[in-house]
């Protein structure tokens, strides 16, 4: 067998599985609701206890829960902001907050086949077995409030790496949980809905890379709600110890409800000396969705952190992933693309402190919006006192398809040292008539034409996800756009 034959394959199966899906079906379908147990709806200290015991969590992670429960009830919403999404909707007290799915190993199973088959079925749908197989070093997939499938490959786990949810972690790791969930990165004091995560989270992934140790295939979490007006707040940490390296990519779903959902979920990632972390998003909630995410990672010297983040669906997005450069040299990397049709308000950005000499950032933004929907970029790039010789560029590029839609860009930037570099840029424009002319005198219909030149606009987001997500994303905005052109 030569080299080149698994690329090959890997590439043959990926456009057959996404490029074979020609409606938002494989996305939007349902499946019965069955649960082992399912919390009321609303939030109070009784809901807290309950969801702790029903994980038979030890008291510290209990009192947690319960001091982020105070700081919640006396945080205010979000208001205010510039251009701010409408969150008048958000009723935390109309959602189900915690739904252990009906599994029979809590913590998820090793085996595919040993899944319920209804939640098997779904995953089937979503391609997660066949993205496992060809291109991933593990894989942990949630459905509603907790991982119900977990496999990380031996190679890796040989080698010292920790990939396992959340909630096994709390039991498994407490040392470690312990000392860096919601302590240092994103407490439950920086915004409320922080604080709502701290009191409620469920689920998500624990990620740990040993010393020196460089995984090359990425790992991966599915995140799928099923059930109606329900909330899911997933909670990832990701330590990668001096010289490690790791890709996680993220992918979330829903199907589409009368009564909206809620996702608060939550980031934090460490970034030691000369280590490197890339975290990959393909979002494509439901339009029916809250999506308020807190995202923030903290890196050390000559560290490296990247974004990649692909925003579809949901009807509201607010998320703005940090990145804390604390050792010198340390580098931050943005790129993002957001897609607003109508009804929908896409609010999205990064935000990168300097706090060191020698360290870089680069935040690239693409947005399109049609139909009438929104896209903002709201950005903070702060250089502090000390931070000599940092260097950060940012780049906001906005493609309108009609006059009823709107873009804006809302960056922020502050500079506290004098011997920086700093620039900005912001495009906005919509689709020139002679680029889709030059292209349908070359064969193309005229919604290939627009399909073809806004590939090309997000191909700065495409080209850093492996070959299965690059194909995935480029099939969500050409799902996004059916119908609509012409």
């Amino acid at each position: 067998m030569s080299s080149e034959e698994p690329q090959k394959r890997e590439l043959t199966t990926a456009e057959e599985h996404f490029r074979t899906t020609d409606s938002q079906s494989r996305f939007d379908f349902k499946m019965a609701q069955k649960s082992a147990f399912q919390a009321e709806k609303g939030l109070n200290e009784e809901t807290v206890r309950v969801i702790s015991a029903d994980k038979g969590e030890p008291e510290w992670m209990l009192q947690r829960r319960l001091r982020a429960l105070k700081l919640y009830q006396q945080m205010p919403m979000p208001t205010g902001w510039p251009g701010q999404p409408d969150l008048s909707e958000v009723d935390v007290d109309a959602i189900v907050p915690y739904i252990r799915p009906d599994v029979e190993t809590r913590g998820g199973v090793r085996d595919w086949n040993d899944l319920p088959e209804e939640i098997r079925d779904t995953f089937d749908k979503l391609g997660i077995p066949e993205a496992e197989r060809n291109s991933l070093s593990g894989v942990g997939a949630q459905y509603e409030s907790e991982i119900v499938y977990q496999n990380m490959r031996e190679e890796w786990e040989e080698k010292g790496v920790v990939f396992c949810n959340m909630d096994e972690a709390v039991q498994k790791h407490p040392e470690l949980v312990e000392e860096y969930f919601m302590t240092k990165c994103v407490p439950p004091s920086d915004n409320k809905f922080a604080a709502l995560h701290g009191a409620i989270w469920s689920g998500g992934s624990f990620v740990y890379v040993p010393e020196g140790v460089s995984v090359d295939m990425p790992v991966q979490a599915y995140f799928r709600m099923n059930s109606a007006g329900m909330g899911q707040f997933e909670h990832t940490l990701i330590i990668a110890e001096k010289g490690s390296e790791v890709h996680y990519i993220e992918g979330c779903s829903a199907p589409k409800y009368s009564v909206f959902n809620l996702h608060s979920g939550a980031v934090e990632v460490f970034v030691k000396e000369d280590a490197h972390v890339q975290y990959s998003t393909v979002q494509n909630w439901s339009k029916n969705t809250y999506n308020l995410n807190t995202k923030r990672a903290i890196v050390g010297k000559r560290g490296r952190m990247e974004w990649v983040s692909g925003s579809m669906g949901s009807k509201v997005t607010m998320l703005y992933p940090a990145t804390i450069l604390n050792g010198r040299g340390a580098s931050d990397n943005h790129i993002t693309i957001a897609f607003a049709s109508e009804g929908q308000n896409i609010d999205t950005g990064a935000k990168v402190y300097h706090n060191a000499p020698d360290t870089k950032s680069t935040i690239v933004s693409k947005s399109i919006s049609k139909g009438g929907g929104r896209t903002n970029y709201r950005g903070l790039v702060r250089i502090g006192h000390g931070a000599t010789n940092a260097a950060c560029a940012v780049e906001c590029d906005a493609l309108m398809f009609d006059n009823a839609s709107t873009s804006d860009t809302m960056p922020h930037i502050e500079i506290h040292e004098s011997r920086v570099d700093v620039a900005h840029e912001a495009t906005v424009g919509k689709i020139g008539d002679d680029d889709i002319f030059y292209l349908q005198s070359r064969g193309l219909s005229d919604d290939a034409a627009k399909q073809l030149i806004v590939s090309g606009f997000i191909e700065p987001i495409t080209s850093e996800l492996p070959i299965e997500y690059a194909v995935e994303l480029n099939r969500l905005v050409e799902l996004e756009m059916e119908g609509s052109l012409g």
